[in-house]
């Protein structure tokens, strides 16, 4: 579904892009605060991958991961995923937005086991 050349991405964060100052560095692009969605992504929880300084989702009952949805498209979204590199895939989510309810967003999710923390 990652659409690079155009169309808008929906994309769920939880991690180092949290910091709108790294997102912005890593982007090549500044995202206003009105950008910044939160988000509760129900189902799943941030582990640490062993010997990494980055989170990854892994699928857990009763878990909850806060993060926040922005819509990212063209170099901003290759930047991205250059930036998340070979062991993160974009794969749906649905998390939920106060007073909105579930949205269909992506989230980069580490698909090679690294062995968790």
């Amino acid at each position: 579904m990652p659409a690079t050349e155009g169309a808008a991405v929906e994309v769920f964060l939880y991690g180092t892009l949290l910091d709108p100052a790294v997102l912005a560095a890593r982007s090549g692009r500044r995202f206003p605060p009105r950008a910044w969605r939160p988000a509760l992504l129900a189902g799943w929880r941030r582990v640490m991958l062993r010997r990494q300084p980055y989170p990854t989702l892994r699928r857990a009952r009763g878990g909850r991961v806060a993060g926040v949805v922005i819509r990212v498209c063209g170099a901003p979204l290759r930047r991205l995923m250059a930036y998340e590199g070979a062991a993160y895939r974009l794969r749906p989510v649905r998390p939920c937005r106060p007073g909105r309810g579930p949205v269909l967003a992506m989230a980069w999710i580490a698909h090679i086991l690294l062995a968790e923390c």
